[in-house]
């Protein structure tokens, strides 16, 4: 069976806990907001989104956050009756953030800040007399300086010590992603090391505590993919949890690369899972946890938990009004990264975007993307419909229509890539700009999926598909969206 994501599409650096019958995961959201998406299982394979954590201004300040930028991978831990999230934001300054909730599903409270606390990827876990360890790849006046923990008071967010080093991995570059647990005697650390592309890989050692001494597991790595045949690659950053019944189970990311070499993925880094079985004391990787597939289609909620903007709050751009939603620009440069966009994930292979809009008082559409420079766009200005390309710095129009105004009628699609495997031709996949009439639809233009992928891009996302307005405002009647993993399912 081929490997699918139990949770697809843009959802990296996963941490999971396990309360009672239940299962939280959360995952990186970067400049976008609301921050660190919440969801929950009670499987570990069907997941709901229930929310973000992240999910007030007074919590969040991605405003200043660069594509790629903002709210990177968090820690989700419980203890002493109380859900913890400890995440790093990189645009506002202030470095981790600290916060707890009783109830997942209600207000998180307002983050403790720990700006002495500089690095990513924090961890968090509790010493035998109540301690609060963070564990974090750190950052120092030269630039990384590898794995370290240090004692914090949870309160002020002050480190309680000074930084102590930790194991540093098997020798693969950027030693992060650190997480403590503990099972029987010992103190068990996994990380990932090699990068989060192709060289991506979890390692483990072991200690009897906290601060080490530290014995690498003897059939490290736990996981990789790196040079291996499969359609899932960059595997890593992983985390264990344990079920009521004593079994284990590990979440981790990894991408689904297409196209010609060197491959291409659109998604982004996707959450998968699979069974864990100990053997001697050390963990080993079992079977992959699949949900099963098929098609989705879904008529949108422009306010629901799915929707994201980038820099911003959808709601600072994105009103209610009688028959749907305003969109208002929020900078009159149509080529600032500050156009207001809201938009949801793209989570499958393949997928149609089809969204309704009146633009009589401004410019805007609807789009595909992976940040404000690199996107296929279906722009309505007065009576043109144009698909417009923007890849870097270039914008180029692909095709216009001609429309007698009122709302308006927009699509894109994804197609399967074309060209021989051996030809760099062949795309990850072929993104199809519409306008669809009474008649049906009209191809205003197609691009090659390549140039909104991450490989192109660069960064640490992957595609959203929303509305945009550069001027004035527009309405937005409906969004639609459906997806496939294969092409013959999508409508």
């Amino acid at each position: 069976m081929t490997p699918r994501p139990v949770v697809p599409g843009f959802h990296p650096d996963p941490s999971v806990v396990r309360v009672g019958d239940a299962y939280w995961m959360v995952h990186s959201s970067f400049e976008y907001a609301p921050g660190v998406p919440l969801y929950r299982s009670a499987d570990l394979v069907s997941w709901e989104q229930v929310g973000h954590v992240l999910a007030r201004p007074s919590q969040l300040d991605v405003s200043a956050a660069p594509g790629s930028g903002g709210i990177t991978a968090p820690t989700l831990r419980h203890h002493d009756g109380r859900f913890w999230l400890v995440t790093t934001n990189l645009a506002d300054g202030g470095w981790q953030l600290l916060t707890s909730a009783e109830d997942p599903l209600g207000d998180w409270s307002d983050p403790v800040r720990m700006p002495d606390v500089r690095g990513i990827d924090p961890d968090l876990t509790w010493d035998d007399d109540g301690t609060l360890l963070v564990s974090y790849a750190g950052f120092g006046a030269g630039g990384p300086a590898g794995l370290v923990q240090q004692a914090v008071d949870p309160a002020t967010g002050t480190p309680l010590t000074g930084r102590r080093r930790l194991w540093q991995g098997t020798g693969g570059r950027f030693p992060e992603g650190p997480h403590l647990y503990r099972v029987g005697g010992h103190w068990y650390l996994l990380i990932a090391e090699g990068g989060t592309e192709r060289g991506h890989a979890v390692t483990m050692a072991r200690g009897p505590s906290p601060a080490g001494p530290w014995e690498p597991c003897p059939h490290n790595p736990l996981l990789t993919h790196r040079g291996v045949e499969s359609p899932v690659q960059n595997t890593g950053h992983a985390d264990l949890v344990q079920r009521a019944d004593g079994s284990w189970a590990v979440v981790f990311h990894g991408v689904r690369p297409r196209g010609t070499s060197p491959q291409f993925h659109v998604l982004g880094r996707e959450t998968f899972a699979a069974e864990v079985e100990w053997a001697d004391g050390w963990p080993r990787l079992g079977e992959w946890l699949t949900p099963p597939g098929g098609a989705v289609a879904v008529t949108e909620d422009l306010a629901g938990p799915a929707w994201a903007a980038p820099r911003r709050f959808p709601g600072d751009v994105l009103t209610r009004v009688e028959g749907g939603w305003r969109l208002t620009a929020a900078d009159p440069d149509p080529a600032s990264e500050d156009v207001a966009f809201v938009g949801r994930r793209q989570e499958h292979e393949h997928a149609l975007f089809r969204a309704v809009v009146r633009a009589s008082d401004g410019v805007g559409g609807l789009t595909l993307r992976i940040d404000a420079r690199h996107s296929l766009d279906v722009e309505v200005e007065g009576t043109r419909v144009r698909a417009v390309a923007q890849v870097g710095p270039l914008r180029q129009v692909l095709g216009e229509a001609e429309v007698t105004g009122g709302d308006v009628t927009l699509e894109i699609r994804t197609l399967p890539g074309e060209g021989h495997f051996s030809s760099t031709a062949l795309a990850p996949d072929v993104l199809v700009a519409c306008l669809v009439g009474a008649g049906g639809s009209v191809e205003l233009g197609r691009l090659d999926g390549r140039y909104v992928s991450t490989e192109v891009a660069g960064g640490m996302t992957g595609r959203l598909g929303g509305v945009w307005c550069a001027r004035g405002s527009l309405v937005v009647r409906s969004f639609a969206y459906a997806g496939a993993d294969d092409p013959q399912e999508l409508p």
